[in-house]
């Protein structure tokens, strides 16, 4: 095995990462250079735009897309963000939006077509409750992180001198996700973003109850992060691939070691409650324990509108414990 090989590794601070960000769990073989970009969000653009890191953390419907439009990085199938999104979509209480198809022929606001957690929200809407998203108005206030991606003719974007707070405020919008331009509950952060004070309820109230069932039925549980390669790196040194799993699994499993004694932090709070739903370990690794939501991402996504083509399994994941 080759030794030394530096790497610029952008990835965020998470409990279950940290130990790889400082050294106490090494990379076999990489000498690592850690570069933070807070909020991550940040390192998107930059490593998709101009493919400034040799391992990013990536948003994984961001990643999608540049891989349809031939970014030459890949990804591993390790996935260190989660969450359900049957919660979040939130609306007005006077707009009469009682079910999701209630929206078609509507404007719903977020903050970019793309958006993993708005791509995740309308595969909900779609999939389970008949939404036809392309009778829908989705009004979006920021720009995509992927440069060539076309929208679909649904998609508008906001006037510059408005935000999607005051459109929804004003009942321009019907609806619009939590966090997305000041877009909230009534008191509730919304990450910075200018706030407008309002009481606008989730469309689907009983969401943990529903996403439950959900993932007992389907096995699909939405991911948020993924770690992406340059191809290469890869295609020089093919068992970088595993050295970097086996640190993040190694990274994980102290953190699930940890939870187990009780010695969770705040930060883990969310983590601990996902646990009731799908089990002990909530950021399970691998292509085959991931590979029904893999595959729902990849087929919503080019339902979407977000890629020119479907895309293969072996097209955009690396099989690390292949090499």
């Amino acid at each position: 095995m080759a030794t030394n090989v530096k790497l610029k590794i952008a990835i965020a601070d998470h409990p279950h990462t940290i130990a790889i960000k400082n050294g106490s769990i090494p990379i076999e073989g990489v000498d690592a250079e850690f570069v933070t970009v807070k909020p991550q969000i940040g390192a998107f653009r930059r490593m998709v735009r101009d493919v400034e890191f040799d391992v990013c953390e990536l948003a994984p419907t961001t990643y999608i897309i540049a891989r349809a439009y031939g970014a030459p990085f890949v990804a591993l199938p390790i996935f260190v963000v989660r969450r359900f999104h049957h919660g979040g979509l939130l609306v007005r209480p006077d707009a009469h939006i009682n079910h999701p198809k209630d929206l078609e022929g509507k404007k719903v606001g977020v903050r970019a077509y793309s958006v993993t957690t708005g791509v995740w929200n309308r595969q909900v809407l779609i999939d389970e409750f008949g939404l036809d998203a392309s009778k829908v108005t989705w009004v979006v206030d920021d720009e995509e992180h992927v440069t060539q991606l076309k929208l679909p003719p649904n998609v508008i974007h906001a006037a510059a001198d408005t935000s999607l707070a005051e459109m929804m405020a004003k009942g321009e919008l019907v609806a619009g996700l939590e966090g997305a331009a000041g877009i909230g509950r009534t008191g509730a952060p919304t990450g910075g973003w200018q706030e407008v004070e309002a009481d606008y309820p989730d469309l689907l109230p009983n969401a943990a109850e529903i996403e439950t069932e959900y993932f007992a039925r389907t096995g699909v549980y939405p991911m948020h992060g993924t770690i992406v390669v340059k191809d290469a790196i890869l295609s020089e040194h093919p068992w970088i691939a595993k050295s970097i799993y086996n640190a993040f699994d190694q990274a994980k499993r102290e953190w699930l070691a940890r939870l187990d004694a009780g010695q969770g932090t705040p930060a883990d709070k969310k983590y601990i409650e996902l646990r009731k739903i799908v089990g002990h370990d909530p950021l399970p690794y691998g292509i085959q324990e991931n590979l029904k939501t893999i595959e729902t991402l990849e087929a919503t996504a080019f339902k979407q509108g977000l890629t020119p083509r479907r895309m293969a399994l072996h097209e955009l994941f690396v099989d690390p414990n292949a090499q």
